[in-house]
């Protein structure tokens, strides 16, 4: 037992100092890894000789690729690639950032002490390429006037305002391109029903969270409240059979009976004497009677239905996209009853029930009225699910 404690101990010393070896990345071309690991080994054991030249190595290699890939981009004279120039001049200075919290370190016939580089004004100068490459191409993006190209447009310029916040008039620009690549869809409400629906049923119709629906280049509106607003979608919510049930009273009745004590009596004996128990007391029956009380519970149902559909048009071109259809119910139901009879025969729950009394059945329009929010419901979930329609 004691050997296999020591068998599993010593795999996991293996795989820790494994983990954390620095000439295992450097081996493998991983330098800024192998720099890392061999600068957390070195702060814990700064005079660590093999951390040092692990260090060394891996440090002007990785420094050494960097600049001779940046001399190529320069050489290629490409304006996209600054961007990668700006990622390169950057990981440079991270580096020695990194480094010169360990320097100077030393060697047994050697110090080594690298000199300090600024890479600032070299960061800088690929910021300006770089913010000038996206944005001349946003321009040109925004040149083909067409909604998918202003929202590439639009990242373009958050790229731009990225590298240099203050750059000519993006601002100015990201706000355009935004504009004009978002897409804004009309929900409308049409009654093709019997039925003359109040403002009112409309209204609550609409009256939807925007929240919920819109996203980051498509926004919803319920109410055309804004003329110089273009739509490119139309959102359609026809209202096509409304029903209304008859009211419907149901009654069912039943005979509770409860068996309660009423008084007592003496026991006798053959004698008609009163009978004593051990102790000389008189010895009482306990009187019962029996409570009976008919009880009629009352039922009253009413039911609305809504059926219709919800079409998704498109503006440019103006065609119907997808057809889905929609429905929502009330329901009124109400129970209450009634007692004849003795009334304390009846349990707590039943004794609360006969208090309610019947109410007025709503009339149509008001059974209409309570479909809206069930209604709302569904016009939102059949928006969601055919999102994919509307971009």
């Amino acid at each position: 037992m004691a050997k296999i404690k020591y068998s599993v101990l010593l795999l996991i010393l293996v795989l820790v100092f494994s983990g954390c070896s620095s000439s295992r990345h450097l081996q493998r071309g991983n330098y800024d890894t192998a720099i890392e690991k061999a600068v957390q080994n070195l702060r814990r054991n700064p005079n660590n000789v093999d951390e040092i030249l692990v260090l060394d190595q891996a440090y002007n290699i990785a420094n050494e690729q960097n600049l001779e890939r940046i001399r190529f981009l320069k050489r290629e004279n490409n304006p996209r690639n600054t961007e990668e120039i700006l990622r390169l001049y950057t990981r440079m200075k991270n580096r020695q950032t990194l480094v010169r919290t360990v320097l100077p370190l030393q060697l047994p016939d050697r110090t080594i002490e690298y000199p300090y580089v600024d890479y600032d004004e070299a960061i800088i100068e690929a910021k300006h390429g770089a913010a000038g490459y996206y944005y001349e191409n946003a321009l040109r993006l925004m040149d083909l006037n067409e909604k998918d190209s202003y929202r590439q447009a639009y990242h373009e310029l958050r790229r731009v305002e990225e590298y240099m916040g203050n750059y000519r008039d993006t601002d100015i620009l990201i706000r355009e391109a935004y504009e004009k690549g978002l897409s804004r869809a009309l929900v409308v409400v049409e009654n093709h029903t019997h039925l003359n629906l109040s403002p009112a049923f409309k209204n609550e119709l609409l009256t939807v969270d925007t929240r919920t629906l819109n996203t980051q280049w498509v926004e919803y509106h319920f109410r055309d409240l804004d003329e110089n607003l273009e739509f490119d979608y139309f959102l359609v919510v026809n209202l096509r059979m409304i029903n209304v049930s008859p009211n419907e009273t149901k009654e069912k009745d039943q005979v509770v009976k409860k068996e309660v004590e009423d008084g007592f009596e003496y026991l006798l004996d053959e004698r008609g004497n009163v009978m004593k128990d051990s102790l000389g007391n008189d010895i009482r029956i306990p009187r019962y009677k029996e409570l009976v009380c008919a009880v009629i519970e009352t039922v009253q149902i009413k039911e609305a239905f809504i059926e219709g559909d919800i079409e998704i048009y498109s503006e440019v071109p103006r065609m119907l996209l997808k057809r889905e259809p929609i429905g929502a119910k009330s329901l009124f139901e109400h129970r209450s009853a009634r007692a004849v009879g003795d009334i304390e025969a009846l349990d707590e729950e039943m004794k609360k029930m006969v208090e309610v009394e019947p109410l007025p059945f709503p009339d149509d329009a008001e059974m209409v009225f309570r479909t809206a929010e069930t209604l709302r419901g569904a016009i939102s979930r059949a928006i969601r699910s055919n999102r994919r329609y509307i971009r």
